[in-house]
């Protein structure tokens, strides 16, 4: 068993990061071929897209995962009529903030609502995949989607600017990819038989049902996931708002850019670690999970982001990057911090959802989102500003302390 969760941990992480090195050759890909206005407002409508998607799930993908009671397809079954309830709820707020971006309403409206559809089926998809699928199809449920968006969108750059065609080419390429993405989960929403053979290939793993958790679930209320995924939503759209508003673009662009290429790695250790052993829905021997391969996991995770912040200044220093990429300086060490910590968190955070405290996990997880807001508004409301330096010193180093805190706490979960 051992054997078969660090397998499936190496597929999903080696699978992620392939994804995300497509996703930046996408974006470099958009600069490149695209006007920026063409880049602009397909960045609106993709950004209200993903926050209307990520509001609809409401951490279902993460249910399908923990609530092992349930056979993947009827958990699947469970999470989408209920994100698709949620994201037709959440159309007027949708409608609001794209009237508010004063693109033309109707036709971005349409283009938002296919896309959060689509990219919600595939996160959902990515899940049901986890619990049933083979290693090839766990890969290609998380490569596939960004490499066909990648492909279309440089195949109608080129075609189109040989017949003079200047359609909505980014958002069809990104509704592609997401379609392509969904249509993983096409299998489970079809499948009315309860004992189906994904089930019981499962159920004939050997020593499946040894190890399985029975106290493994996820107990949280719909409204309980919704608001901790509203904190989280806008916490993280809030730092690149209030960062805009009080330091400028450029100020923005340093923070941002590096902000996105550390934050990949807590996003990986979540996915191909903690993900992948509440689809496993085993309960490994406590003192060596706990206390040896989590540490080890995180620790690892926050000496790569070490690594990277340090390959970052020495670019720098080299001046291997423009020169007007030096603002990024006094960011590294205090993103590092942050997206470490970050990891060890990550690490740790399947946790809860196998002692039975997701919801003390949520509570927490929002005060602390709420104490981080705090921080990072104070500076509005001071009488005389304070430099970008100081502002993100500050911001990271409380955000560490808790993160930290969680992770001790979640370490302790017997």
């Amino acid at each position: 068993m051992f054997k078969r969760f660090n397998s499936t941990s190496r597929v999903v992480a080696l699978s992620s990061a392939v994804a995300f090195a497509t996703q930046v050759a996408f974006a470099l890909l958009m600069l490149r071929l695209f006007s920026p206005q063409e880049v602009g407002e397909f960045s609106v409508i993709s950004q209200i897209g993903f926050f209307w998607m990520t509001l609809a799930l409401a951490q279902a993908p993460l249910g399908m995962l923990a609530n092992q009671y349930l056979p993947a397809h009827i958990a699947a079954q469970h999470a989408w009529r209920a994100s698709v309830l949620r994201c037709l709820g959440l159309l007027p707020v949708a409608a609001l903030a794209l009237w508010f971006s004063q693109l033309n309403m109707w036709p971005a409206l349409l283009w938002a609502l296919m896309l959060a559809f689509c990219q919600m089926g595939w996160m959902l998809a990515q899940s049901f995949t986890l619990r049933v699928g083979s290693a090839w199809q766990q890969a290609a449920v998380r490569v596939l989607p960004p490499l066909t968006a990648a492909a279309t969108a440089l195949t109608a750059a080129l075609v189109g600017a040989s017949v003079g065609w200047s359609g909505p080419t980014l958002v069809l390429s990104a509704l592609l990819g997401y379609a392509v993405g969904a249509a993983w989960l096409v299998p489970a929403l079809r499948t009315r038989d309860v004992h189906t053979s994904s089930d019981k290939s499962i159920a004939s793993t050997p020593d499946a049902s040894a190890t399985a958790n029975p106290h493994q679930s996820d107990p949280r209320s719909a409204t309980l996931r919704m608001a901790h995924t509203l904190v989280d939503a806008l916490l993280a759209t809030a730092i690149i708002v209030v960062w805009q508003r009080m330091y400028g673009a450029e100020e923005t662009g340093w923070m941002s850019a590096l902000l996105r290429m550390l934050g990949f790695l807590p996003a990986v250790v979540h996915m191909a670690w903690a993900q992948v052993a509440l689809a496993q829905g085993q309960q490994h021997n406590e003192h060596q999970t706990a206390w040896a391969s989590h540490w080890w996991l995180g620790l690892g995770a926050f000496a790569c982001a070490i690594v990277l912040g340090f390959s970052c200044a020495v670019a720098l220093h080299q001046e291997w990057l423009d020169p007007r990429w030096g603002g990024v300086w006094p960011y590294i060490t205090p993103l590092v911090l942050w997206q470490g910590s970050a990891c060890l968190s990550a690490a740790f955070s399947h946790r809860p959802f196998q002692t039975q405290s997701a919801s003390v996990y949520s509570w927490t997880c929002m005060a602390l989102g709420v104490l981080q807001t705090g921080v990072l508004l104070a500076p509005l409301g001071l009488s005389q500003p304070i430099d970008a330096e100081l502002h993100i010193a500050t911001f990271a180093f409380v955000s560490s302390l808790g993160l930290l805190g969680l992770t001790f706490w979640m370490a302790r979960l017997r």
